[in-house]
């Protein structure tokens, strides 16, 4: 299951995301991952939360995000839930290969039994139905 928040910058995006990271590691049996831009959040997050950032790892499109999401899960197959802020903004600001991104992390988590959540800045407005889909 895959689930996008979004919203203009302010709007409460990343402290929902930070709630529902902690309300998953309290939750779990299994390992819980948070993918963010930078390192801002490793003092909000509980530390039994595997927090990765993007910028460590060169991830700078929508195609490299994927790979690393997949990669990690092919790493551990114990995670239940895979958290990523940000994202759009990872992914370069490319909407249509943030859409394909989307559908195919949709299309992974639910043969695998991952729940993922994404925030992206980005008004609702200007929402393609692809991420429509997913709100």
């Amino acid at each position: 299951m895959l689930k996008l928040i979004i919203g203009l910058k302010g709007t409460g995006k990343t402290k929902q995301m930070i709630e529902l990271v902690n309300e998953a590691v309290a939750r779990t049996k299994g390992s819980v991952v948070c993918i963010e831009r930078n390192d801002k959040l490793r003092f909000d997050i509980k530390y039994q939360c595997r927090l990765i950032p993007a910028e460590e790892y060169l991830i700078s499109d929508a195609y490299s995000l994927y790979g690393f999401v997949s990669g990690i899960y092919a790493s551990n197959h114990d995670i239940t839930d895979i958290f990523i802020d940000s994202a759009l903004r990872i992914c370069g600001e490319d909407k249509e290969a943030f859409d394909v991104f989307l559908d195919k992390t949709n299309s992974f988590a639910n043969v695998h039994g991952i729940n993922v959540i994404i925030t992206s800045t980005i008004d609702a407005s200007d929402a393609t139905e692809t991420m429509k889909k997913y709100i």
